[in-house]
């Protein structure tokens, strides 16, 4: 697939957001949060990605390590994306595909990262 531009935010419109990102490159998790929730995670770099509407219409929910930035609507409770650091330093988004306009989720390929053993 290879860096696409897709549109996609929450269930009731209220975060929207645009992101260049590469779904040939998604993730799973099977730690405590994540298997609950039922993501599918692909990362960009944080200069790729635009929140075009929602500014203050989130929450914020830290966890575990509380590196990652969980951010829900204020209205629907989705969490569409989130922020963080990678490891090398460079501030990171990471969008849920299953938020994002047009994606077929049964095609993608996701990797399964083991946080439940980290």
């Amino acid at each position: 697939m290879a860096v696409q531009h897709y549109s996609g935010g929450c269930q009731c419109g209220a975060v929207h957001y645009e992101v260049d990102v590469d779904l040939d490159r998604t993730v799973t998790c099977n730690c405590s949060r994540c298997r609950r929730v039922g993501g599918i995670l692909a990362f960009a770099p944080a200069s790729a990605f635009t929140l075009t509407s929602g500014e203050g219409k989130t929450t914020e929910y830290l966890f575990n390590t509380g590196k990652i930035h969980h951010l829900f609507c204020t209205s629907c409770g989705i969490e569409s994306f989130a922020r963080g650091t990678a490891p090398d330093g460079t501030e990171t988004v990471a969008v849920n595909a299953r938020c994002l306009d047009g994606v077929d989720v049964k095609s993608l390929h996701p990797i399964e990262y083991d946080g439940a053993s980290k």
